[in-house]
């Protein structure tokens, strides 16, 4: 096969060059970082007060950890390092606490960020060729204006359909002949399903690749799409506190994620130590920005479990890869003394055929216990009205699940298309327990 490079002198350069390049961006966020309100009370704290007190990649470690409440206790204003005037937008993402974190943007950090999302497309195999249908929710979320400006970058024709409206996105691909979409792995499933319902031949799409990110998802999940859409299935990742999409991104060989060196320092730590684990564990990754001068960001506490691959790949980049997210450390549910994270339960679940392409997991609380159950909507063809069958069908997924996860879970069947859907990132755990519990 042949590769192709957006930036071939950056994405493969040696090992010993990408650390010298790294050392020479990390003294210039701590430059801007010392500008903040944030970061120049915690630096000087730590004996560091100019960028030539760091001396070695190491020596970040000499940093504390920043995590999302840090970000929101600075708000609006606590981690801006250039002149107000010079920024030209902003993003932001709310949590449960309703004070979002907010991220903001010069001309240059701009450009930095569509070129390294450029960068993930064009690793892909696309070109100028294609039209790229950009079905990722607008606005504050990074993710549609990211993608739409990479994909644009790239020389592609750009359709901002955004989110929602499947009978408006199916008449887009055949109006204009998309090739290539951009979409949540759950709306990707949804958009599948819906092209039954409103009887629209495969055969009369171009489609060729779909980038799909926002929401964990399986390796069963990503093969799915890819033969109920005969496409190509890639996974970004990415976080608006480093941008958005753009921080990592599968090539053509599909095994791991480059997550860009020359852009983010990687570290991957036990997540209640916060000691550094070993390459090819599992642990929560930290990422320090070294592409953005008006936000800048040191060892951010992503909460997204990972491990990095040990061995090279073979399209030549020498950045190193990411596995899937395979959830986050912040979502992990006890049940019952058992700790488990959604993933694991998609995982089973999807590889088993009679399972159709949406799910919910329910966690109540059932007196002094903690209940699980999974509801499952089962394939189009296969009918409600047959119990036996249905009953199998279930005894099936219940002794799977309980194999895999040692905890025995109720299991409810349900039509296709009767689960929620979101537009968004997927709904797929509603935990309705005290929260003191």
């Amino acid at each position: 096969m042949t590769y192709q490079y957006w930036n071939e002198k950056f994405e493969t350069m040696s090992r010993p060059e990408l650390a010298s390049y790294q050392l020479v961006q990390l003294k210039k966020m701590i430059g801007y970082s010392l500008r903040t309100p944030f970061y120049a009370a915690r630096l000087k704290a730590v004996g560091i007060s100019s960028p030539d007190d760091i001396k070695a990649l190491s020596d970040l470690k000499r940093i504390p950890f920043t995590t999302k409440n840090d970000l929101r206790s600075g708000f609006p204003y606590g981690f801006l390092s250039i002149n107000r005037d010079d920024v030209i937008r902003l993003h932001a993402s709310s949590g449960t606490t309703g004070i979002p974190t907010t991220i903001y943007f010069s001309r240059d950090d701009i450009k930095n960020w569509t070129s390294f999302v450029a960068r993930c497309i064009y690793g892909t195999g696309c070109n100028k060729t294609d039209v790229f249908q950009n079905m990722i929710t607008y606005g504050l979320f990074t993710g549609g204006l990211g993608f739409h400006a990479g994909g644009e970058e790239v020389g592609m024709l750009v359709i901002p359909s955004g989110s929602g409206n499947t009978t408006r996105q199916f008449r887009l691909m055949q109006d204009f002949g998309t090739t290539v979409v951009h979409a949540t792995p759950s709306f990707l499933l949804h958009v599948e399903a819906k092209m039954k319902e409103e009887g629209i031949n495969r055969d009369s799409l171009k489609l060729k690749r779909a980038f799909a990110g926002a929401e964990p998802y399986s390796e069963d999940t990503r093969r799915r799409i890819e033969e109920l859409l005969n496409i190509d299935v890639f996974n970004s990742y990415g976080l608006s506190e480093m941008n958005g999409p753009g921080v990592a991104f599968e090539c053509q060989c599909k095994n791991g994620l480059h997550l860009w060196e020359d852009g983010y320092i990687a570290e991957i730590v036990n997540p209640d130590t916060l000691e550094p684990v070993p390459d090819g564990e599992t642990g929560e990754l930290v990422l320090t920005i070294l592409c953005r001068e008006a936000t800048p960001i040191l060892r951010y506490r992503t909460r997204d479990l990972t491990a990095f691959y040990t061995e090279p790949c073979a399209c030549g980049r020498t950045h190193r890869r990411i596995h899937r997210i395979t959830g986050r450390s912040d979502d992990m549910l006890i049940i019952n003394g058992v700790n488990l994270f959604p993933s694991q339960i998609e995982e089973v679940i999807m590889a088993i055929k009679e399972v159709g392409n949406n799910y919910l997991i329910v966690v109540e609380k059932e007196g002094v216990l903690d209940r699980l159950t999974v509801k499952v909507e089962v394939r189009p063809d296969i009918f409600m009205d047959d119990s036996r069958p249905l009953n199998a069908i279930k005894e099936k997924i219940r002794k799977t699940l309980q194999a895999s996860i040692t905890i025995n879970p109720r299991v409810e069947l349900h039509e296709s298309g009767a689960l929620p859907v979101s537009e968004g990132k997927a709904v797929r755990v509603q935990d309705s327990r005290p929260k003191d519990v």
